[in-house]
């Protein structure tokens, strides 16, 4: 059974975390961000499980309070 999880950073933003994650060892699988600042990014584990990082709860209101 395979599961994969979308995860919220719930400090700081998702580049942020992106960058934590990867100094962890995790690998990015793929980028999905767009240049408006929406989207994610897919990495995988060091056993080849993914998972992707969405934007925080906080870069969300921010967003939708600047449109």
């Amino acid at each position: 059974n395979r599961v994969h999880l979308d995860l919220m950073p719930a400090e700081g933003t998702r580049d942020q975390e992106l960058e934590r994650l990867l100094g962890l060892g995790a690998r990015e699988v793929d980028d999905r961000r767009l240049p408006d600042g929406t989207g994610w990014v897919v990495l995988a584990d060091p056993e080849g499980n993914e998972f992707c990082i969405l934007r925080s709860d906080a870069e969300r209101r921010a967003a939708a309070g600047a449109s």
